[in-house]
């Protein structure tokens, strides 16, 4: 989306997982820019030679704006105070040079944050064999997407992480939501997994200015997966989605 819309950034939080010896520390953080993916799309109906193709497109101001949100909140977070930037400039150089270039320029401005790059590929290996080793990812629409998920998955379910789709400049409002969708196939069962929604709601809380509360709901949700009991059919429970969140709500006192 351009610069002035209302979701310009898709953040997805992955929390640690508590859950087996493939423990993911304090977490992960991917932020990916929405920009025009799809934009243009063209479709050919020559029989038998059918073809469609899409317009990707990376802009400099936009590239540099959500690469900046990126290193800013590894200083905020003050974890690991990592980002690592995901590309594909081997495969798509005419679009993602762009995007390396700009974050180099911009990731200087940081000498306090420490920076690494690898292509998609690499880093769909990495977030599998070794997690923890990062702190926030910064990429564009597609491959987020697409990482943000398989990181979630690694912690144990994609039931566990929340995202937000922020507006930085706060001139339009900005949307807080679990990274999964609606399943439609287990609606009104009681089956769901509520910590991604509770944790949105953590990140709603921070992105108010509400930080004190904000940490007191992501420490719930820990005390919850930590104990290890009440866990919904994701986690290989037999609890539902009402269990799991009046666990929270005691934690909350």
């Amino acid at each position: 989306m351009a610069g002035g819309s209302a979701a310009e950034y898709r953040i997805a939080v992955i929390p640690g997982d508590y859950i087996g010896p493939e423990v993911v520390g304090a977490g992960l953080a991917v932020l990916r820019r929405i920009e025009a993916l799809g934009l243009g799309r063209f479709r050919l109906e020559t029989f038998p030679y059918e073809a469609a193709m899409p317009t990707a497109v990376v802009t400099r101001r936009g590239a540099e704006r959500v690469i900046r949100f990126a290193l800013e909140l590894a200083r905020r977070r003050g974890r690991r105070r990592h980002v690592q930037c995901v590309t594909k400039s081997n495969a798509l150089a005419h679009l993602l040079l762009l995007w390396d270039e700009v974050f180099a320029e911009v990731a200087a401005d940081y000498p306090d944050i420490a920076t690494g790059k690898c292509h998609v590929d690499a880093m769909s290996m990495y977030v599998i064999t070794r997690p923890a080793s990062f702190d926030v990812v910064v990429t564009t629409n597609l491959k987020g997407d697409i990482l943000s998920d398989e990181a979630a998955a690694v912690t144990g379910s994609i039931g566990l992480a929340a995202g937000a789709n922020v507006n930085p400049a706060r001139t339009a409002p900005s949307l807080f939501e679990p990274i999964h969708g609606s399943a439609p196939d287990i609606a009104g069962r009681g089956l769901a997994n509520p910590l991604a929604a509770i944790g949105a709601a953590a990140l709603t809380l921070d992105w108010l200015g509400q930080a004190e509360a904000a940490r007191r709901v992501e420490a719930a949700i820990a005390a919850v997966l930590a104990a290890g009991s009440p866990r919904t059919p994701d986690l290989g429970g037999d609890d539902r989605t009402d269990d799991v969140t009046n666990a929270v709500l005691t934690h909350l006192g």
